[in-house]
């Protein structure tokens, strides 16, 4: 019998900036490596490819699927040399709402085949969205301890 359940991860961070200061970190190779990542090829367009160096060696790839701006970003994910999360093969939203001076941030990544992998993802997006909650709004969240560590 063939599992078709699949498994998802959502979480959620206040950020103490506007939608509108937060979304070029979603989507700029420039501003996502302040608080994910070593490097970044972005294309934020659908079909435009998602590319970026998580923790300096592990690669992770898909392509936009959505880019509203200011509101919500979705794109397929996956870690290249990967066999259980290949590139592609899981979907992230992210969005943004407004909630007074802050705004809600909320990732919901699904279609991940296993709760395993879901508990690594689960622990890598708690990191990287409270790096996101400092870096937006104009700090400096520092080295990333994720880099170079096996994931």
């Amino acid at each position: 019998m063939t599992n078709t359940q699949t498994i998802e991860v959502e979480r959620e961070v206040r950020v103490s900036a506007s939608p509108e200061t937060i979304f070029p970190f979603l989507i700029d190779p420039e501003k996502i490596v302040r608080w994910k990542g070593t490097d970044a090829m972005l294309d934020p367009r659908p079909g435009g490819i998602y590319r970026v160096n998580v923790a300096g060696k592990n690669m992770a790839r898909g392509e936009f699927v959505e880019v509203s701006p200011y509101s919500k970003v979705v794109f397929t994910w996956g870690w290249e040399g990967d066999t259980e999360v290949p590139p592609g093969s899981s979907t992230v939203e992210v969005s943004l709402t407004p909630n007074g001076d802050e705004t809600i941030v909320r990732l919901r990544h699904t279609d991940l085949p296993t709760k395993e992998s879901a508990a690594k993802h689960t622990m890598g997006w708690d990191h990287y969205m409270s790096r996101l909650a400092v870096a937006a709004p104009g700090g400096d969240p520092g080295e990333d301890p994720m880099i170079n560590m096996d994931m």
